[in-house]
């Protein structure tokens, strides 16, 4: 099915179609896919609307400089990879960007944890939703995993995965159904009964389920994107919100593809330790045989110690 209607198209077709002459510094990556909706899920999309600065605005900041003079492109390079080496901060909250994702509702509440960023969420007290709801696929069907608490676990056999599908787009469609029978509307907007009044927008909307799209205007800072990207675009995050971190990834590239490679390197690549994890990776280095019962790291942080040493 299609993410967008032919008149979404037909609107972000006329807003790339349109352009303006500007002094400002722009970043032609991000402009190649400026208003575009990128899909995401089944019905989910990012667009990129609007952005402020680039990698020359952090070399800038960290500068504080008139512009981008005479240095090379290997000297803001370096910069940009000593200030996220260093975690360093407020250079890159001197770019921003403006995005417009749809997604389904529970990952909505997962996203809107990272809380410094400006939102402004399409609401159900004034419009009526639209029949678009999340069916996850079924290799991503994945029973509790006996280890993570909020994590999945072995994927589920063909047969459940079928009666599982079947249970959500059933209970889906009854649920949009009942929404619409409580606000007296069809589809298309019109009364179904003349005589019935129908309930508020604000009451009618609560018997949605969680996999029902919401859509919002998120607009953030550089370093606030890459924090969540840390921890969205990693292998440990719920799928269906990683998905969207994914192409987000991507529109960072396009966006300050300096600063992407720092990121990779300092952030997404990288790993961390503790004291005691520090300590077993000196002894280790020197040659010696270290054992957990060697250590003071408790067994989760010594299986976490080992995973990322055992990583190619």
């Amino acid at each position: 099915m299609s993410v967008l209607s032919n008149e979404q198209k037909l609107q972000i077709q006329q807003s790339r179609e349109a352009s303006a002459s500007t002094r400002r510094i722009v970043s032609s990556g991000l402009e190649e896919i400026l208003y575009e909706a990128m899909p995401v899920l089944d019905h989910g999309f990012v667009r990129v609307i609007d952005y402020m600065g680039d990698d020359a605005a952090v070399v800038q900041a960290a500068r504080v400089s008139y512009g981008r003079g005479t240095r090379q492109v290997s000297e803001d390079r370096g910069l940009i990879n000593y200030l996220l080496r260093h975690w360093h901060t407020t250079p890159f909250e001197m770019a921003e960007i403006k995005l417009h994702v749809k997604m389904p509702i529970f990952v909505a509440r997962q996203w809107i944890r990272h809380r410094m960023a400006n939102v402004n969420e399409y609401s159900a007290r004034y419009s009526i939703l639209d029949r678009e709801f999340y069916i996850p696929a079924p290799e991503q069907l994945a029973a509790q995993s006996v280890q993570n608490r909020q994590g999945r676990g072995n994927v589920v056999g063909p047969v459940e995965a079928e009666r599982i599908l079947e249970l959500l787009k059933e209970d889906s469609q009854r649920s949009y159904d009942h929404y619409l029978d409580m606000l007296n509307h069809d589809e298309t907007g019109k009364p179904i009964d003349e005589n019935r009044q129908g309930l508020a927008r604000e009451l009618a909307r609560m018997n949605l389920s969680l996999n029902f799209y919401t859509q919002w205007y998120w607009k953030t800072d550089l370093h606030n994107l890459m924090n969540f990207l840390r921890l969205r675009a990693d292998t440990h995050a719920q799928y269906e919100i990683r998905v969207y971190a994914d192409v987000i990834l991507d529109v960072l590239k396009r966006w300050v593809p300096l600063t992407y490679e720092a990121f990779r390197e300092h952030r997404l690549d990288a790993a961390t330790f503790s004291g005691e994890g520090v300590k077993a990776l000196r002894r280790m280095l020197s040659g010696e045989k270290v054992e957990h019962s060697d250590t003071a790291m408790s067994k989760r942080e010594w299986d976490e110690f080992m995973s990322i040493l055992a990583k190619r």
